[in-house]
């Protein structure tokens, strides 16, 4: 049985002298992703020593996984930071040089689902034509006006009409398509090609929104996930650089790989043991490990994705979760967003090629983008060139996402290799095509410790969701038991930034700082009683 060794070292820091004069508390973080390491640092930093993170798998970073591959890394995982003015994690990558060699290319200002801003788009066609540049942007600036106005119903408390369902795609797709319809200017045939357009456009909408479809994200919500000003950077070293940089402070014997969680007991729960072993007297929690080990603890912070809490919660926590946040759990969305990198040996794109953006003509007048097992190639929206080449060779990276993104998932290299193949040629009409020399990708949905790629609110649900699931149990106001014995980080939790790093970085720090807060008003309730 693996023992987890409980860090005891001895600090100077403010805090730890209030800590000293009673026993340390147990503290295990659940997960040693970007908010399991954020946590951890700051409690220990704090005077926090007796501090234990349980890893499901066998490497830290979660969500986070940079693959080397010659002189580039490749981002199975999280790709950009996302705004620079007040991000956390852009100022951890900027004060530690991480963004010195960062190209030009590689800041995107505007909205993003490209590695590079150099070049254009290529927008292709089933047949193998390429839709000319004037009609790709007259097309981009009606789908563009209207995504601004998606914004607006969040942000101006406009209501929601009832033809909308309250959803993003059903709202763009019914009124670009009037847009569209009513242009005195275009022929029939330009209008089809349109609105195949918007389709494409959608389903990179729902790769970027993790979403299965635009169909199911809340229209009211939208515009309450918020933009950090700034640009949008790539770290050429990989992302994991700024994992190793959470980490690194972080004792290696703290951290326990491999260490999956069978369930949480909280709240004294009377079935801690089968013994009543004289260890947990005094903790009002005991973490069952799969191994068998039970840990005890006065507080766990579990940074489990959404994804693994919508699927396990009922085993996972006894006494069972408050009502109002397993509805949390179950309402807010979560789905899975894939990247397949293809190496080539030579381009067969053209220099000023970026992207290629696959147009499905016959998709025109389709409701849902949903397809059968055996058509899952359909959901990939495009192929991005990785740039510069001279970093990363000739690279594409594919985007799937949604139920067909878990159908490639179960697909094996060589059968995505062969169907991604035989897509390029079709959209490029260049039958010579060669299948590529090794292909790469995710598997979030798949991996059994995350259970999709990040959140999303969806039709229902609300950024007070997001405020329930981070609510530390047990409530203030229902109990007399000890205060913050389970708190919750991850993206997820986070109402505003939800789905991005930097969103789940903060959220590790909110809680570590919720525990020092309880601590230092502790001990300043203890050193300021009046003497008797």
């Amino acid at each position: 049985m693996q023992s987890c060794e409980i860090s005891s070292d001895s600090t100077d820091d403010p805090l730890s002298s209030g800590l000293r004069t009673h026993r340390q508390p147990r503290i295990v973080v659940i997960g040693a992703g970007l908010a399991g390491l954020a946590a951890t640092k700051i409690l220990l930093e704090n005077g926090f020593t007796n501090v234990t993170v349980l890893e499901a798998s066998d490497h830290i970073g979660g969500r986070v996984h940079s693959v080397q591959h010659g002189k580039a890394t490749l981002e199975l995982g999280a790709t950009w930071i996302h705004g620079a003015n007040g991000n956390p994690v852009y100022h951890l990558a900027e004060d530690n040089g991480l963004l010195e060699h960062t190209t030009d290319g590689e800041r995107s200002v505007g909205r993003i689902s490209l590695y590079t801003k150099n070049g254009v788009a290529h927008y292709q066609t089933n047949v193998g034509k390429r839709i000319p540049k004037d009609l790709v942007e007259e097309f981009s600036d009606v789908y563009n006006e209207v995504y601004e106005l998606t914004q607006e119903f969040f942000q101006d408390g406009k209501p929601v009409c009832a033809e909308s369902q309250n959803s993003v795609g059903v709202f763009t797709r019914d009124l670009v398509r009037k847009r569209i319809m009513l242009d005195p200017d275009d022929s029939e045939s330009i209008k089809k090609l349109k609105l195949s357009m918007l389709q494409q456009y959608l389903k990179v909408e729902s790769c970027e929104s993790s979403s299965p479809s635009m169909d199911e994200v809340s229209l009211s919500e939208f515009g309450e996930w918020t933009e950090i000003p700034g640009a949008h950077y790539v770290i050429p070293e990989g992302f994991m650089k700024i994992v190793e940089l959470l980490a690194q402070d972080i004792p290696s014997r703290t951290i326990c790989l491999s260490k999956p969680i069978r369930c949480i007991h909280w709240n004294y729960s009377a079935h801690c043991q089968p013994h009543q072993d004289p260890l947990i007297l005094g903790h009002p929690i005991c973490v069952e490990c799969e191994d068998e080990e039970w840990i005890t603890a006065d507080h766990v912070i579990v940074t489990a994705s959404l994804g693994v809490l919508k699927q396990n919660h009922e085993a996972m926590f006894s006494p069972s979760l408050p009502e109002d946040k397993v509805l949390a759990i179950e309402k807010l969305g979560i789905s899975t967003t894939d990247k397949i990198f293809l190496e080539f040996e030579e381009p067969f794109w053209s220099p000023e090629c970026n992207s290629i953006q696959f147009v499905w003509e016959d998709e025109a007048q389709l409701e849902q983008l949903v397809y059968p097992e055996e058509l899952w190639y359909k959901k990939i929206c495009s192929f991005d060139v990785l740039y510069p080449p001279e970093r990363y060779g000739y690279m594409l990276s594919g985007w799937i996402c949604g139920q067909e993104a878990l159908y490639m998932e179960r697909c094996d290299d060589e059968t995505v290799a062969e169907t991604c193949t035989e897509l390029l040629r079709r959209f490029t009409g260049n039958p010579d095509i060669p299948k590529p020399r090794r292909v790469l990708r995710s598997s979030w949905g798949s991996n059994s410790y995350i259970r999709g790629s990040y959140s999303f609110t969806r039709v229902g649900s609300s950024g007070g969701d997001c405020e329930r699931l981070a609510m530390p149990l047990p409530y203030a106001n229902s109990t007399k038991a000890p205060p913050l014995q389970v708190l919750f980080a991850g993206e997820a939790t986070h109402r505003k930034y939800y789905s991005t790093t930097h969103g789940a970085l903060l959220s590790g720090q909110r809680e570590a700082t919720r525990l020092m807060e309880m601590y230092q008003d502790l001990h300043r309730a203890q050193t300021t009683k009046p003497n008797m």
